[in-house]
């Protein structure tokens, strides 16, 4: 991918999620890593900056050391976008998009917690496709926007699951909003997309029948993943302390 072209992409999905109402005001960022031979590093959102309207010129370009050689003043979440691009490609070395953003019915169930959640993460398996495209979504305790604190957290999360045999997709920064990632902008959007959707079925079945949800069977889980990854993609040990249930995001959906 171009650097042109990767300007253009990150525009266009920012457009798209801010159009669609997974973003507003000036709340979330994108970063897209570029390939070396367009000069490497990341393109990141400015700081304060609305994803409906981003100017593919003014998109901050930062060296592979976080600092900046073009564009805008960065994201003041450039720290957090950085050690999620280090933790996440030692268990996916295609990482090449994170998107936050303040998904109104993500943050909704950090202020008022589903009772069946697993413990420190933000949903339980409620549909197939949560399953399969999303995966664990672990909580992080609320920090203010930037703060160096949750970067180490959020890369210590995706250490641990992924050493456990778990690679994560998102992580869910409490009061704040989900931070995605996958190989693509639009690989990342889908989980996005999924995530919110899951969290909006959530809220909706809470509030017409005031009982507990029905996550699905361990047993089913562990059967849909079965079923859905790629014969040619090794499958994630479960591992002591982790169900081990879902895909990271199973080739054969892609």
């Amino acid at each position: 991918m171009t650097e042109t072209h990767a300007r253009e992409s990150l525009c266009r999905i920012g457009r798209s999620l801010f159009e669609r109402g997974y973003a507003h005001a000036t709340a979330g960022n994108i970063s897209l890593r570029l390939d070396e031979d367009s000069g490497g590093g990341f393109l990141i959102t400015p700081t304060d900056a609305c994803l409906g309207f981003l100017d593919p010129a003014a998109l901050a370009h930062v060296d592979a050391d976080g600092r900046q050689v073009s564009g805008a003043r960065a994201s003041k979440t450039l720290a957090l976008h950085r050690r999620i691009y280090a933790a996440a490609s030692r268990f996916d070395p295609a990482t090449r998009c994170i998107i936050h953003t303040h998904s109104t019915h993500c943050v909704a169930l950090t202020l008022a917690p589903l009772a069946d959640a697993p413990a420190g993460e933000l949903l339980p398996a409620l549909t197939p496709y949560f399953v399969m495209k999303v995966g664990h979504v672990p909580r992080m305790a609320y920090q203010r926007p930037g703060d160096p604190h949750t970067a180490e957290r959020v890369a210590e999360a995706i250490d641990a699951w992924g050493s456990a045999g778990t690679p994560l997709r998102a992580v869910m920064l409490d009061r704040l909003g989900p931070m995605v990632w996958h190989d693509s902008p639009d690989a990342a959007m889908a989980v996005l997309e999924e995530l919110e959707e899951t969290a909006r079925l959530a809220v909706l079945s809470r509030s017409q029948a005031p009982h507990r949800s029905t996550p699905r069977p361990s047993k089913a889980c562990a059967s849909l993943r079965r079923a859905l990854v790629s014969p040619s993609r090794p499958q994630p040990p479960a591992r002591s302390g982790f169900s081990g249930l879902f895909a990271p995001y199973p080739s054969a959906i892609r």
